[in-house]
Parts: C-alpha cells; sequence; structure tokens
C-alpha cells in the first residue's frame, strides 16, 4: 500500500505540472478571445439557474463554456443524432430531468431558461455522485459523465485504479484510459472537458461571468 500511495504522489507531481501547462495556454487563449455576442442574452438566465441549483459560488463561467461548446449558445441547435437546444439533451434525457428537478417538468429543451436550469441540474446531479483529488478534477469527471455516461466513467476509474493511476484524478490519470468505448466516441469525450476547463471556461472568467472550476 505505502509503495502504492509513493507512486501516486510521484505522478501526482507530473500531472501537476501538465495541468499547469495547460492553464497557462487557457489564460493565454482568455487574453486574446472573448465570449461570442450570442452568449450575450442568455447570461442574466444561466446566472439565475445557476445560482438557484448551486448556490451563490455557482461556477457560472463553467456553466458558459459548457455551452459554449454544446451549442454555440444557438437555441435552436440540433445534433446530427438528436440531442436539443442550447445544452443539447437527447430526448429520453430531456424527459428524465424532472425527476431530479421538479421545475423542469415542461421539458422544453428549446426554451433557453428550460435548457439551461437543466444544464446546471444535471451537472450537480452527476457532481454529487462523483469523487475526485480536486476541485477542477471532479468537475471534469462531470462533464465526462455529462457527455459520455456516469457508468463509463466509474469503469474507466476502476481501470485506472488497475493499471496503477490515480482513480481520483482526471488529467494525466483516468483519461488516459478506455474502458471499452469505440476509438472516435473515447476521443471526443477526453476533448469535452478539456475544451470546456482548460480552453472555453478561462474566456468566460477574463469577461467576468464569475469563477470557474479550474481558474
Amino acid at each position: 500500500m505505502g509503495n502504492t500511495v509513493a507512486v501516486w504522489k510521484a505522478r501526482a507531481v507530473g500531472w501537476t505540472s501538465v495541468c499547469l501547462g495547460a492553464l497557462a495556454q487557457a489564460f493565454a487563449f482568455a487574453a486574446a478571445a472573448a465570449p461570442p455576442q450570442a452568449a450575450a442574452p442568455y447570461r442574466a438566465d444561466l446566472v439565475r439557474s445557476a445560482r438557484a441549483v448551486w448556490g451563490l459560488n455557482a461556477p457560472i463561467a463553467t456553466f458558459a463554456a459548457q455551452v459554449h461548446q454544446e451549442s454555440a449558445w444557438n437555441p435552436r441547435a440540433v445534433s446530427r443524432v438528436g440531442a436539443a437546444g442550447l445544452a443539447q439533451f437527447m430526448p429520453q434525457t430531456s424527459s428524465w430531468m424532472a425527476r431530479i428537478d421538479p421545475a423542469l417538468a415542461a421539458n422544453e429543451p428549446f426554451n433557453p431558461a428550460w435548457s439551461l436550469r437543466a444544464l446546471a441540474s444535471y451537472d450537480l446531479w452527476l457532481h454529487e455522485r462523483v469523487q475526485a483529488r480536486s476541485a477542477c478534477d471532479r468537475m471534469a469527471f462531470v462533464l465526462s459523465s455529462y457527455n459520455g455516461g456516469l457508468g463509463w466513467v466509474n469503469r474507466d476509474k476502476a481501470l485506472a485504479a488497475k493499471q496503477g493511476l490515480d482513480p481520483l484524478a482526471w488529467f494525466g490519470a483516468v483519461e488516459r484510459v478506455n474502458a471499452g468505448r469505440a476509438a472516435a466516441h473515447w476521443q471526443e469525450n477526453r476533448d469535452y472537458p478539456r475544451r470546456i476547463l482548460l480552453r472555453h471556461e478561462s474566456v468566460y472568467v477574463a469577461a467576468g461571468w464569475g469563477r470557474g472550476s479550474c481558474t
């Protein structure tokens, strides 16, 4: 057990360096970018929904970055597989949301206010079901689950532990393993947290949208 802890501690130093480098790149990107004009009409609704669900310390910049990645702030967006609205909910997930938040009983994925509330509520539901070494890693697990399913995240964590990686660290650890997904789906899922947390989030933090999970 002592050897395992020592290995994880040694690897943690390397992972920290990787994350700090990625964060430095994110801040550089933020200095050269700004939220799109399309985001502005939905800022107040996002702040209201995020604080109603998460409290006053909600990571609003994270949620803004997630919407940016999901739909580029297009409330009428529909993906090739049928995901709809700002938060890109699939029909089955959309209809299920009322079970975790009664305020979402209307099931209106094309309604921006409904969609933003649903995103915040689903993220919180996932957040309560994952553990991690840091707030940044924990949100990365949340985002991976949002994109590909909580079951896959749990399987990836188990595989990471078997391979001697820290199952509570996303960056540089769990993100490196694949418990069985098709290569294209796995790569998309790995890009999703990185784009949101290490690229888009810093843009919204720099623009004054509120705090993020990693910046």
